[in-house]
């Protein structure tokens, strides 16, 4: 019997268990797809050495190891769950090839202006420039939430069944939460709401959580 794939992840996810990490995605394709998987868990420390590197040139997490196979980046981790266990991708090939395209959308072109709000937070918000430069982030992510909302319409998924798209598309927004932003598209608050609701999903962020609270016990202070 071939052994589990080996996903790792941090000992002390910085997101405070809140489903949040990149290795939240790739449970949550996992569980949609019923295959199980055993974790290694590395520290910040550890994410820098050169073990770790050898896997992961950027020195992050996640990364997947399947047999000889030793994948980074959890986009293309999905993409590898769903081209090898039914359930991610559409058996057609024309829609399963633009379930690819919302997946690259969702990472390339919806998340790059809310990853760099977050980041304009934690490290600007001192700075004289720092509320312009948060008015104009968020008008660049209405822009993109407005032309995502159009997109979805009143269907209940990108591409016809829940799809590899959906799962990514649903990580990204979730980075929302907390923000005004999250609740002004009532049509992607609900798409999230119905993501956010599936079995697979909840089981994965029970597992990413489960992680969280066993690494903080072993690390107290870890933040």
């Amino acid at each position: 019997m071939p052994s589990d794939p080996v996903l790792t992840v941090f000992r002390a996810s910085p997101d405070g268990g809140r489903g949040l990490a990149r290795d939240m995605p790739v449970r949550w394709a996992l569980e949609e797809v019923g295959r199980s998987y055993d974790e290694e868990r590395v520290s910040l420390a550890e994410l820098k050495a050169s073990a770790h590197r050898a896997r992961h040139p950027f020195g992050q997490i996640p990364t997947f190891r399947r047999g000889d196979l030793m994948l980074f980046e959890s986009g293309a981790i999905v993409l590898s769950i769903a081209r090898r266990d039914p359930g991610l991708l559409p058996t057609d090939e024309t829609a399963a090839e633009r379930v690819v395209s919302w997946m690259f959308a969702a990472l390339t072109t919806i998340e790059p202006p809310i990853v760099e709000r977050e980041q304009a937070g934690y490290l600007e918000r001192d700075r004289p420039w720092f509320a312009a430069r948060q008015a104009l982030l968020d008008e660049r992510i209405r822009l993109r939430l407005g032309e995502l909302a159009a997109a979805l319409g009143q269907r209940a998924w990108l591409e016809g069944e829940f799809s590899a798209a959906d799962l990514i598309m649903i990580t990204v927004l979730r980075r929302l939460e907390g923000t005004d932003l999250a609740s002004e598209y009532r049509t992607l608050a609900d798409y999230v709401a119905r993501g956010t609701a599936r079995p697979a999903y909840l089981r994965a962020f029970r597992a990413q959580k489960a992680a969280f609270d066993e690494s903080h016990e072993e690390v107290p202070h870890a933040h």
